[in-house]
């Protein structure tokens, strides 16, 4: 495969930065992009991925939900008798993260990942929303969001062997240590294998086919979809690959837009009749399929406006829930939900959009006089009344509002309850 690498010497990258220079060799293309360097160390690194897990480890010792999941691997082997131990064990502070995974395990390589990283640190969703929002002011925005997945351990090779990626993908190395990411493109792998299934055990024999990317903190591999890949390292470090969800049009559509759009145009509430047993199935066939074309053609004429109402409500949750994937029980909503109802509490008198998310207002008032805002992913209802009309307005712009008697009341802890804003005392304003 031919390769791109390039340094990129700003933080965080400019949007022109990957339309004007990447978009013909990169955003759907199928070779992989080495970017060197471009996560200055001293803005994140691998200890932030830790800091991540104790707050999953807190989550399951306060009984909190969380849709971030953890994994075990020894070796190739996933056990996941180990993470409930991973999640409770006891963890002196004093103790290196890997000799205490190698006394968990009782195996000296390990391997731990986590899904919905995100949604456990705000450092980690703010700074890589950095990255994911200037790639889709360059590429565009995946209409399924962006999840990060952590891989944490002194692995020899990824628990999934060498394996077929199904999304683009960046690829973060944090360390402190190197990894070393082979690839290979979908033909060289059939070629070399007979087959596009996994490659477990020993695949040396294939390293020396594949094109090798020697990893180090900072660096972001970008990895397109359908190429075949491994990762190996040989002392103990930390990626997150940052995976983005450009679904089939046909998936969206059959398994999300279209069934909300026939229970919201076709409301027919009849009990279906008692069919003679004699009879048989098929004048029930036949009667649904009648029943099938009539809602049909009911929808067909309503398309247009709904599909337009649906995506852009998928649209909106996406890009302002700071590029992430909605999830349900996301830690970090919570925490920043907390400190800023305590916050509020405490008597500080402004706020603003917590970075890296955004705040949309849907255009219209609705049946009970309200205006409907999306915020982090939530879309809820705020009075339709000129203090709440304006704060809304420059909220959205990005400004910081001051907290006058008129916004206070239940409207205002909904939205602090969403976790996309940050409450402020005069002192704290930059």
């Amino acid at each position: 495969m031919t390769v791109a690498e390039e340094t990129v010497k700003t933080w965080p990258p400019s949007r022109e930065f990957w339309s004007d220079r990447f978009r013909s060799e990169t955003a759907g293309a199928t070779v992989p992009v080495l970017f060197k360097h471009l996560v200055p160390t001293d803005v994140l690194g691998h200890a932030e991925v830790l800091a991540g897990l104790q707050r999953l480890r807190r989550a399951a010792a306060d009984g909190d939900p969380s849709s971030a999941r953890a994994r075990v691997y020894v070796g190739e082997d996933r056990r996941d008798s180990l993470v409930d131990t991973v999640l409770g064990a006891p963890w002196n502070g004093d103790e290196p993260f890997v000799s205490w995974m190698q006394r968990l395990t009782g195996a000296d390589r390990f391997s731990l990942v986590v899904n919905n990283l995100e949604t456990t640190s705000p450092i980690l969703s703010s700074v890589l929303g950095q990255l994911v929002e200037s790639a889709f002011g360059g590429w565009g925005v995946p209409i399924g969001g962006c999840e990060q997945v952590a891989f944490a351990g002194n692995y020899a090779g990824t628990a999934f062997g060498v394996h077929e990626g199904y999304e683009d993908a960046f690829l973060v190395h944090l360390g402190p240590g190197v990894k070393h990411f082979y690839c290979w493109s979908g033909d060289l792998y059939r070629e070399l294998t007979g087959s596009g299934a996994p490659t477990f055990g020993d695949y040396s024999w294939l390293l020396d086919h594949g094109q090798v990317f020697h990893l180090e903190p900072g660096d972001v591999l970008f990895l397109p979809r359908r190429v075949f890949h491994v990762g190996v390292q040989d002392e103990y470090s930390v990626s997150i690959a940052i995976a983005f969800y450009t679904y089939p049009d046909s998936r969206l559509l059959a398994r999300s837009v279209l069934p909300t759009v026939l229970e919201s145009v076709v409301v027919d509430d009849t009990p279906s009749p008692m069919y003679p047993i004699d009879g048989g199935p098929e004048p029930v066939a036949a009667a649904l399929a009648i029943a099938a074309s009539d809602m049909l053609e009911t929808t067909e004429r309503a398309l247009p406006q709904h599909v337009y109402a649906q995506v852009t409500q998928r649209w909106q949750a996406v890009l302002s829930n700071g590029g992430w994937e909605t999830v349900e029980h996301d830690l970090g909503r919570l925490d920043s939900a907390r400190e800023a109802e305590a916050a509020l509490a405490g008597g500080a008198t402004r706020m603003r959009v917590r970075s890296p998310f955004r705040l949309y207002a849907i255009d219209g008032i609705d049946d009970a006089l309200s205006i409907r805002i999306t915020v982090r992913g939530i879309t809820l209802s705020v009075p339709e009344s000129p203090d709440w009309a304006a704060a809304i307005s420059r909220l959205a712009a990005g400004e910081t509002i001051t907290l006058t008697d008129a916004l206070h009341g239940d409207a205002l802890w909904d939205l602090l309850r969403t976790g996309g804003i940050d409450v402020l005392t005069v002192t704290k304003e930059p």
